[in-house]
């Protein structure tokens, strides 16, 4: 039997790398699991950095066929996940958020699946996302109660519910929150552990960059968060921007939910990328770097270069969902020297 076991629910490239770091950093000792949700993660994991790994199907995207699929996979993925963990005698579970039903059953159903005497849930960074708190209201938390009938023809599947944020971050079963460096947020301070940088940085920095820029793409008119006009307008500044530097090699990377990769222009060449972004900004030093409300923005002001420029253009038209989310966003942009252009 195993003493200890971490395992990691990953949905993005950054909680990818933040796991990564978690495993070599604070739980070296322990067997390290991974188990990614999204598809997209696919291409980027790498089996041989973990003792064990596989991707885990959404009950809700793809429930098994026929009756009660969503509950069968539920059951499923407890099934396939405790084998992969293994009898073990502590169990550390890692996940960006704790209230998702696809996630919560695990809290208590795996320690007994794989006879854990101790378990704790620790919480992944999660961008933009983690620098504030998202309080459950009162109806939201009473409806948890509601994902506990399960237990009447599932009871390996019990709820666990709680109270306060609704990533877990005030619940008796968490016990750390990892933060990213140089990132405000408002958890805790006694469970806060600040993660060293995500990726090693490999620039070296007396080698002249190039006139060399990244766009960032991601749906603005087609989430909402602009109008087509101003969208089209803030492409336009940023060409015109870039052309103003004297950049003549300019690359776009575009955004998985922007299908009409509204700040791309002709001239620019396509970013296709077999690893996170976040390595490639670690590794590929940019003259300029920009975007509009994009979190890439962030962590290319953190891993760049000191000569390289990283702006944000158009959040004066950004339709926020209310003034605390654009004033918290606004301040961390002007914290962690990102320009509002």
């Amino acid at each position: 039997m195993t003493d200890l076991v971490a395992l990691y629910f990953v949905a993005s490239p950054l909680q990818y790398l933040a796991a990564k770091r978690i495993a070599e950093a604070h739980e070296a000792g322990a067997r390290n699991v991974l188990v990614w949700y999204k598809p997209g993660v696919t291409p980027i994991v790498r089996a041989a950095d973990w003792d064990a790994s596989a991707y885990m199907p959404w009950p809700r995207w793809e429930p098994l066929p026929g009756r009660f699929g969503r509950l069968r996979r539920q059951r499923a993925n407890l099934r396939e996940v405790a084998a992969l963990v293994g009898p073990c005698t502590r169990l550390h579970i890692h996940s960006a958020v704790f209230d998702t039903e696809a996630i919560n059953y695990f809290l208590r159903a795996l320690p007994r699946a794989c006879g854990a005497q101790t378990m704790h849930a620790r919480i992944l960074p999660d961008g933009i996302i983690s620098i504030r708190r998202y309080p459950l209201s009162p109806l939201k938390a009473a409806a948890q109660y509601l994902r506990k009938l399960r237990r009447l023809v599932a009871p390996e599947l019990d709820y666990w519910c709680f109270s306060g944020d609704r990533i877990g971050s005030d619940a008796p079963f968490c016990d750390r929150i990892y933060v990213l460096p140089g990132l405000p947020h408002e958890y805790p301070a006694a469970k806060v552990v600040t993660l060293p940088p995500l990726v090693d940085l490999a620039a070296d920095e007396r080698t002249p960059v190039p006139p060399r820029a990244l766009v960032i793409g991601q749906p603005l008119a087609g989430a909402g968060l602009m109008s087509a006009a101003d969208s089209e307008a803030t492409g336009r500044r940023i060409r015109a921007w870039l052309a103003e530097k004297g950049i003549t090699e300019i690359y776009y990377k575009g955004h998985p939910k922007d299908s009409a990769r509204e700040l791309n222009h002709p001239d620019y060449r396509a970013l296709e990328l077999d690893q996170p972004l976040e390595s490639h900004l670690a590794d590929t030093p940019y003259r300029c770097i920009v975007g509009t409300r994009s979190s890439a923005l962030l962590f290319a002001a953190q891993l760049g270069r000191p000569d390289t420029q990283v702006a944000a253009f158009g959040l004066d038209q950004v339709k926020f969902k209310n003034p605390t989310e654009q004033q918290q966003m606004l301040a961390l942009f002007d914290h962690l020297g990102v320009a509002r252009l």
